[in-house]
């Protein structure tokens, strides 16, 4: 879908098109905008069932209001929207607005200047930025996301600069100024799937496409992607604390009706129309929409209330953001929480931390949601076939699993004897794994762990492996780049057919041959967990964290490891790690078992590996570990039982 505005008034045919022809070369061409104003995830889910993400009210405005409001402010001219999911429902958005935007300048980076910790700092997106002191450009960009460690490349030092910056105290705006060109790379790349594939393609590729991408910092203005509730939170917060100025909700800027409020001390804001009951406070820091009623001896602070509200007697607000149609009953507790529109609230209820109500939900009476919990009119997925056409279905699917629902019945232990809704998630954060924190709604608390005297004493090591100094050869290079390229795999759940692409492209540039990147990528992945998690790992927590980064990793093993001898060469480093690591001996049987389950490693290369590959007394001794002979003994029995059911 796209917005265009004026775009059509220059259009013409015959001679009138080419009237003023001379006028037409001195005339500037618009500054034009791309408006992305679709997240492609189910982040928000289960409330983006009914609305999209950029139509959800921020302030009670609707997101994608800002960020237009921003654009034009900057003397963009020409905005295309470009959208798929509910598409229909943003352009009938856009109707109301009669401007138009789309902006394209290889690429800037906007950044802003914001202390570690800050509120407005998302830690899913904490960057650390090597950056060339003069021409400000970009010569590493790497997110920390749950690092204890930092790799930097070495070709950073050899770069040609003669000062260069590493800065973590940036906020990444989330805004490019691109060229042209990045369309056509996006198209002829395929591994471009996101803008950090993009970063860090154009990065490593720099030297042989060309390429660049620079920086800009900026001390001013105001520039956070609402990311996850905990962003959504921080950045509705600093809207009604004013840090969005001009933008502030008495400003109207949408020149809506029901948008119109008062400001008064404290950051307390009113819309037309409210009636606040007797005893009740509106504390600090709370806007209420147009015609909300509010019962007696209520208690608001850090709050959003929508418009069209009806809240009862005696009601606790902290840091709730109330929707639009929302009625609650007396004696409520929200703290932390988001209640979508249409939503009834009966008496007695208590919201803990991070709730969320979707849309048309029920909840009571008298029940406490615990922390974390999410509830729907719509049943959760349980099949994930159906997530790739999420994005893509149009309406009417969408009706059709609310139809679906609608013939389940609701469990009133979980919203009550008269709620309505499903629960679809009660977890706290601090028990999800990585996956679910890439589809949580309220995302990561920004709350770093301390780390410990030893992690600090291994960092500042002379010879910790992960800090290349510049005496380092080639392959030592090379091993500690494939770690920082799998390190990032596991961060950012990139695809194995992907860290194949730069495992590759690592191997050509620093002159690697076969041999050593089989080797080198058997010794990195057997001593990852050591690496995360240090040397003091019991033999139990190893295979626990080595057994699924090999399920993880195993196309990337059979990428390499396809003749008779790349076998021999992965047994040979597999080999040289346990003599190095005797403590784990007992570990060794379960990982080699595992490599040979998931077919890395074949029966007749390990038994010929067994027999033949013994280099010292050492690997001798190693050959004569119990666990490891009846590992063997099970092979050659199951070889010979093959090969009797043959003849």
């Amino acid at each position: 879908m796209a917005a265009k505005g004026s775009k059509q008034s220059r259009s013409g045919t015959g001679v009138s098109a080419r009237k003023g022809a001379g006028d037409q070369e001195d005339e500037e061409q618009p500054l034009q905008a791309v408006l992305v104003a679709d997240s492609f995830n189910r982040r928000f889910f289960p409330v983006t069932k009914d609305q999209p993400r950029a139509l959800l009210p921020l302030g009670n405005v609707a997101m994608i209001d800002y960020t237009l409001e921003f654009l034009t402010s900057t003397g963009v001219q020409e905005t295309f929207v470009f959208c798929c999911w509910m598409a229909s429902k943003i352009k009938a958005h856009l109707l109301h607005r009669r401007k138009a935007d789309k902006n394209i300048s290889v690429m800037t980076m906007l950044f802003k200047e914001s202390s570690p910790g800050h509120r407005s700092r998302c830690e899913e997106d904490d960057v650390i930025v090597a950056v060339d002191s003069r021409s400000r450009q970009i010569l590493h960009y790497q997110k920390t996301q749950g690092l204890k460690k930092l790799q930097f490349p070495m070709n950073i030092f050899h770069s040609g600069s003669d000062e260069f910056d590493i800065r973590h105290d940036l906020l990444d705006c989330h805004t490019c100024i691109c060229s042209p060109q990045v369309a056509e790379l996006f198209t002829d790349n395929f591994d471009y799937q996101t803008r950090n594939d993009f970063v860090r393609g154009i990065l490593v590729n720099e030297e042989i496409l060309g390429n660049q991408i620079h920086m800009h910092v900026t001390k001013d203005g105001y520039g956070v992607r609402v990311s996850n509730l905990l962003m959504y939170d921080s950045v509705s917060s600093d809207l009604v604390r004013r840090w969005v100025y001009p933008l502030t909700p008495e400003a109207n800027f949408t020149d809506q009706e029901d948008c119109s409020c008062t400001y008064s001390r404290h950051n307390v804001y009113r819309g037309s129309g409210v009636s606040l009951g007797h005893g009740s406070q509106m504390e600090e820091n709370v806007l209420i929409g147009s015609d909300t009623s509010i019962g007696a001896n209520c208690h608001i602070s850090n709050s959003i209330i929508g418009n069209n509200c009806v809240i009862g007697d005696s009601v606790i607000l902290d840091h709730a953001y109330i929707w639009n149609n929302v009625h609650i009953a007396s004696n409520v507790l929200i703290s932390q929480s988001v209640v979508c529109d249409k939503v009834e609230i009966k008496q007695g209820v208590t919201l803990s931390k991070q709730c969320v109500l979707a849309y048309n939900v029920v909840i009571g009476p008298n029940i406490s949601l615990p922390e974390g919990t999410v509830v729907s009119m719509h049943l959760p997925d349980e099949d994930e076939e159906d997530d790739d056409n999420e994005f893509l279905s149009d309406d009417a699917s969408a009706s059709q699993r609310s139809d679906i629902a609608k013939q389940k019945v609701f469990n009133p232990a979980e919203v009550g004897a008269e709620g309505k809704g499903y629960i679809w998630k009660v977890s706290s954060l601090d028990d999800m794994d990585g996956e679910e924190l890439s589809q949580c709604l309220w995302g990561l608390v920004l709350n770093p762990a301390p780390e410990s005297d030893s992690e600090e004493s291994e960092l500042d090591g002379p010879d910790d492996p992960a800090i290349p100094s510049p005496e380092m050869d080639d392959v030592k290079v090379f091993q500690v780049e494939v770690l920082g390229t799998l390190q990032r795999g596991l961060e950012e759940n990139i695809s194995c057919d992907n860290l194949v692409l730069e495992i590759n492209s690592l191997k050509y540039a620093y002159n690697i041959s076969l041999k050593e990147v089989m080797q080198i990528l058997t010794r990195v992945v057997l001593e990852f967990p050591f690496q995360q998690q240090g040397s003091h790992l019991t033999t139990s927590q190893y295979v626990a964290q080595l057994l699924p980064l090999l399920r993880k990793w195993g196309p990337v093993f059979k990428n390499y490891v396809k003749r008779a001898q790349d076998h021999l060469d992965c047994l040979s480093a597999f080999e040289e790690h346990f003599l190095e690591q005797e403590s784990h001996w007992a570990a060794m049987v379960k990982v080699l078992m595992n490599m040979y389950e998931l077919e890395i490693l074949e029966e007749e290369i390990i038994l010929r590996w067994f027999s033949q590959g013994a280099t010292g007394d050492k690997s001798r001794w190693l050959r004569k570990n119990q666990g490891l002979q009846k590992f063997i003994q099970w092979l050659e029995e199951a070889e010979e039982s093959s090969e009797e059911g043959g003849e």
